[in-house]
């Protein structure tokens, strides 16, 4: 089951802990490693220094956060439109949270943004407000969800919303690995993960349920 995550007033705004909540490729532990321990990922154009902490997650669990995924730009990694969380949008965000150190977290958005890793981020903003921009391109606005077993709930994303940017389709192989790295969270089977992603504005009225559960069935 998946731990549905609630906004909460967050009081420590200097954790050594925090959880890294994926909602695309990085649900994958394997593709996570690469921005851990460094390295290139199948399929990706470029390598990864890594992170100053080179450990894998202390623990990885299922989430849901409010909001919803939506698809938007182009990927030079898949092809067709990459995923990003509207915290504002209608339903429910499923994730994968990994518990990770504060600095992994700094060091694994860096290179999400095409920055090089090694400087903490200030994270009071984003633990007080539950927003915080640090730079104005696709994920580069900090989101804290709220607390999961007293450690706060962070992710990333554009800081556009659903509605603000035209939606793209993602492409076949992005699709399947999503959706196989929300069966491998263990919390959802593939009728609902094939609704989920089908549902999801730019993917919706390109991609069914049914072409969806071709691809992992």
């Amino acid at each position: 089951m998946a731990h549905r995550i609630q906004p909460v007033l967050v009081e420590d705004t200097a954790p050594r802990r925090v959880w890294y909540a994926s909602y695309g490729s990085n649900m994958h532990l394997e593709r996570l490693a690469c921005y851990l321990k460094g390295g290139r990922p199948p399929g990706a154009g470029r390598a990864y220094p890594g992170c100053r902490d080179r450990r894998l997650p202390g623990r990885s669990v299922p989430v849901e956060l409010a909001g919803a995924l939506h698809f938007a730009t182009e990927s030079p990694v898949w092809g067709g439109g990459r995923a990003f969380y509207d915290p504002e949008g209608e339903g429910l965000l499923h994730a994968r949270a990994h518990l990770v150190s504060a600095s992994q977290f700094a060091d694994i958005a860096a290179q999400e943004m095409y920055r090089e890793p090694g400087e903490d981020l200030d994270l009071s903003e984003v633990l007080t407000s539950g927003v915080a921009r640090i730079g104005g391109g696709r994920y580069e606005t900090l989101i804290c969800a709220g607390l999961l077993d007293g450690v706060p709930v962070l992710t990333f994303t554009a800081p556009w919303s659903a509605d603000d940017v035209a939606p793209v389709p993602p492409s076949r192989d992005y699709v399947r690995f999503i959706a196989s790295g929300l069966l491998a969270a263990g919390a959802w089977d593939a009728a609902t993960v094939a609704a989920y992603i089908a549902s999801a504005r730019g993917a919706a009225g390109r991609w069914s349920e049914h072409a969806i559960r071709e691809l992992i069935d």
